[in-house]
């Protein structure tokens, strides 16, 4: 089986590589644009972003299965919450989609994105370290490292490879 990753983010091609670990698979991870704003601000706009990458590396990619991951941020009445999607796409099927963990962000780091900042740099220089994103995320940092990046998208995407198998005996029945 050949699985098409859209990110070459290190914490997300580990998680799906984690995801498929008792599977024969290969696995090529593919630059794939998310199509939506640098910093996806809702749920919509961050499912958006994973369903065209799930999409796109499935298309540019050849493979079986193509999953795209994706972080963004959410509004509630409680404040910016940290939000991740995930995508599965093949080509027999509608895309499989699955939302991960959610934590409330500090407001220095809410203000910044709401004035137009994206969470990556604003971790890296929040953090005092360099590339967050490609390893423990705003997640590790914010949970003193109780569940990081690659964590938090393994997650994910078990609940889009779960569903993708259930739906495949569905089949079968």
């Amino acid at each position: 089986m050949l699985i098409i990753i859209g990110s070459k983010n290190p914490a997300k091609i580990n998680a799906v590589k984690n995801s498929f670990a008792d599977q024969e698979a290969e696995f090529v991870s593919i630059d794939i644009p998310s199509g939506v704003n640098a910093q996806p601000f809702s749920d919509e706009e961050t499912i958006q972003g994973a369903i065209n990458r799930a999409v796109g590396a499935l298309k540019q990619g050849n493979g079986d299965i193509a999953i795209g991951l994706e972080g963004g941020v959410h509004e509630t009445s409680h404040g910016l919450l940290l939000c991740n999607w995930g995508a599965l796409a093949t080509r027999n099927m509608e895309p499989i989609i699955a939302g991960g963990a959610r934590i409330l962000l500090p407001e220095q780091v809410a203000e910044r994105l709401k004035a137009g900042d994206e969470l990556g740099p604003v971790m890296d220089e929040y953090s005092k370290m360099e590339n967050v994103r490609k390893h423990e995320g705003a997640i590790g940092i914010f949970t003193n490292e109780m569940i990081n990046r690659m964590d938090m998208f393994t997650h994910v995407t078990k609940l889009l490879v779960g569903q993708y198998c259930y739906r495949q005996n569905q089949l079968w029945r």
